[in-house]
């Protein structure tokens, strides 16, 4: 905070809080394109006066239908649809008609359609962008035009009017490598997930692609591809363009939280290094990667009755989120186990192509690996390339994968890892699921029963021996929305180390094996927005805490904090709609955010 205790209040004030949820809605739109416009459309639920008030009577069938009607119709609808991509498209294309209608339909069913509006489907969907195309949604900006940056990037709103800002590069989507321009639809998926998870207004984020070519072959040979149809732009061009791009943010919205994504190795930490300390950033792939996985090993090591200052962790695929968990598990066991930082880094080791990373590899090294980087005369005596010579080696009570590296742990891996620590904690995290480094089950079995396993993927309780085990999915989206709805809530100058950290203990928590070993690590997506709830809440009273909170009217009390969070939460329900002249309405009266119409 800025130090002044007014900005606190014992219990939640509606009035203060930064982000106003309209009871109805201010719409200048009538007929055909009020239809037209996916946050003001409700279908066959718009009410008789409604259809009066906007010219609507004639352009809908007879029957006023319920939002809940509504949702079981486009549910029987999805079922309809057989392969995952095309049940993907259909939810595309109903975000494109009825905002609230598509938001519903999946929170109605968040377990089920997780994985078809993210990581896998999404991907696919992604790799097909120029195929699949229909109508464009985001942000668009090329490096052959950074001049343009400023002027497009300010289009979209007031300087009030954006929260949360997804932007990618498209170098390294999902697992599946440069997608170029089609790298558009991680950053909208990542803002629905920021909708659903966490309550975020759709209608004040925005989604960016900087299209800086693409190395991609097949994109570049592709007839029907929408973007650059050059190589990747790298070095200074490729700085100024991030940099023309941070400054329209700074400029045209002050307010809003940044979050980097899928950004390549050489490029993701240098600039969340860079741009850090001027404005509210994140890189989900290094933090929120870390985050959650932290939060699921603390987890682990409770049920494994292990100190986290005395745990050994190998990390198996060393790029942005293998170093980005090393980091948080380095962070971790600073603050909790008391110990230096150069103490909490020997706990920790890393393995990518070279094998162990070395000392005598430091030319080849990214900034995040150097850091991890043994004594080569370590493993003088090993096939330091062997993953199973590696862990006899170290004898770690953590093994994380982050590599792609399909079937990396096989069964003398799990066995060597059984050998040496009693409860094992392997963690094969690599996306999509065909990329996975072992499947839970045959981890399970090789382990007999005794590992304690999250995955990056979704996949179905395991049985064995008798025993059901329930499989979490170590998933950004159980943490990184609450992160962004507690720095958007407290409007934090900065996400520090600190607040990251408040909100792992705070998803670790609320995990189900705190009270039988065989729940799950996390907390089931089913429960999300209740998880983001509490890590908001979390992050909110670390940034008061630290005094980078800027906002006011935030409640010092849990229960207080709590009930002010959940109210500034957006719900996909129907808002009565109230007409306004069109010569004096807003932009988002007149559906025209995003274009350069004026106020």
């Amino acid at each position: 905070m800025t130090g002044d205790s007014s900005a606190i209040h014992s219990g939640p004030s509606r009035s203060k809080s930064p982000i106003k949820i309209e009871e109805e809605l201010e719409c200048a739109l009538t007929g055909k394109a009020l239809l037209n416009s996916p946050h003001f459309n409700k279908g066959s639920a718009f009410t008789a006066e409604e259809r009066d008030a906007f010219l609507l009577n004639g352009l809908l069938p007879t029957a006023i239908h319920s939002l809940d009607e509504q949702t079981k119709r486009a549910y029987e609808q999805y079922k309809s649809y057989e392969h995952p991509i095309a049940k993907n498209q259909f939810l595309q294309s109903l975000r494109d008609q009825n905002e609230v209608l598509f938001y519903r339909l999946i929170l109605n069913h968040l377990k089920e359609m997780f994985s078809i509006i993210y990581t896998p489907t999404e991907g696919d969907a992604i790799e097909q962008y120029s195929h699949l195309f229909r109508r464009p949604e985001g942000c668009f900006l090329d490096v052959e035009h950074i001049d343009a940056v400023d002027e497009v990037v300010g289009r979209w709103a007031h300087p009030d009017d954006i929260d949360y800002i997804v932007v990618t590069d498209g170098e390294e989507i999902l697992g599946i490598g440069d997608q170029g321009v089609g790298a558009i639809g991680i950053s909208t998926a990542k803002l629905a997930l920021m909708t659903l998870c966490a309550g975020i207004h759709p209608n004040r984020t925005l989604g960016v692609v900087l299209d800086c070519g693409t190395d991609n072959e097949e994109l570049l040979n592709d007839d029907l591809y929408l973007g650059l149809r050059r190589k990747r732009v790298r070095g200074e061009k490729y700085d100024s363009f991030v940099e023309a791009f941070i400054k329209a943010v700074l400029k045209h919205y002050p307010k809003a939280f940044l979050h980097f994504e899928d950004f390549g190795l050489t490029n993701a930490r240098r600039l969340l290094e860079k741009y850090r300390p001027q404005l509210p950033c994140f890189n989900d792939d290094i933090q929120g990667t870390g985050a959650v996985t932290l939060a699921a090993i603390m987890s682990a090591i409770w049920v494994s009755k292990v100190e986290l200052k005395d745990i050994r962790m190998l990390v198996y695929g060393a790029g942005s989120a293998g170093t980005g968990i090393a980091d948080q598990v380095r962070d971790a066991i600073i603050e909790i186990g008391g110990v230096d930082k150069q103490d909490a880094m020997k706990n920790i080791w890393l393995v990518d192509k070279p094998g162990i990373l070395t000392l005598s590899l430091s030319d080849t090294l990214t900034n995040g690996q150097k850091p991890y980087a043994r004594p080569s005369e370590e493993f003088s005596d090993i096939d330091n390339k062997s993953l199973v010579q590696v862990i006899q080696k170290v004898k770690p009570h953590i093994l994380i994968g982050t590599s792609t590296h399909k079937g990396a742990f096989t069964k003398d891996v799990v066995k060597e890892m059984s050998k040496h620590v009693e409860r094992p904690i392997i963690f094969p995290l690599s996306n999509p699921t065909k990329l996975v480094e072992a499947q839970p089950s045959d981890i399970y079995k090789w382990s007999s029963g005794k590992a304690l396993i999250a995955t990056g993927s979704p996949f179905e309780p395991v049985e064995f021996e008798g025993s059901k085990y329930i499989v979490a999915e170590c998933n950004n989206a159980m943490i990184y929305p609450g992160i962004g709805l507690g720095c958007v809530l407290s409007r934090a100058k900065t996400l520090s180390d600190g607040m990251l950290i408040a909100a792992v203990h705070a998803l670790a928590a609320e995990a189900p094996a705190l009270n039988d070993p065989n729940q799950g690590l996390l907390s089931d997506v089913a429960d999300v927005r209740k998880i983001s709830m509490k890590v908001a809440c979390a992050v909110i009273k670390k940034a008061v805490e630290e005094e980078v909170a800027i906002g006011h009217g935030i409640p010092s009390d849990q229960e207080g904090l709590e009930t002010w969070v959940e109210e500034q939460m957006w719900d996909p329900v129907y808002r009565p709609l109230k007409k306004v002249d069109p010569d004096s309405a807003s932009r988002h009266a007149k559906g025209q955010v995003g274009s350069k119409s004026s106020q």
